[in-house]
């Protein structure tokens, strides 16, 4: 079970901090990352953590303005997103599952959380 937290409203170039919680049975050895939806977009791949915290990918589009982080004792994973754009608009997704190159082979899904960023 995955538990997402934060988001909200924000100005351009502003900051937001999501967090996710998972829980249940080996959900420390799978990789946890983020995904997100905008308004007649397709949901894309923003952002993952391996199970250590030692890898991370990211979408080109975020790169350098957004990080993710993991707190493994806790079964938690952060994305801190900075210098926000308005395009970064979207209901943003936790996941659970095995990384790929360029996204997650997803195994389960969190509720979104609402990123809204004002011109």
């Amino acid at each position: 079970q995955l538990q997402a937290s934060g988001g909200g409203l924000v100005q351009a170039g502003g900051s937001v901090r999501l967090s996710c919680a998972a829980s249940g049975r080996a959900v420390h050895t799978y990789a946890l990352g983020w995904f997100r939806q905008a308004p007649g977009k397709e949901r894309e791949f923003v952002a993952s953590i391996s199970w250590s915290g030692g890898t991370t990918r990211y979408a080109d589009s975020v790169k350098g303005r957004f990080t993710i982080s993991r707190d493994s004792a806790k079964n938690t994973a952060h994305l801190q997103m900075n210098s926000l754009k308005p395009e970064d608009t979207a209901i943003y997704y936790c996941a659970l599952g095995l990384p790929t190159v360029r996204s997650m082979n997803v195994r389960s899904w969190g509720q979104g959380t609402q990123v809204t960023v004002s011109s």
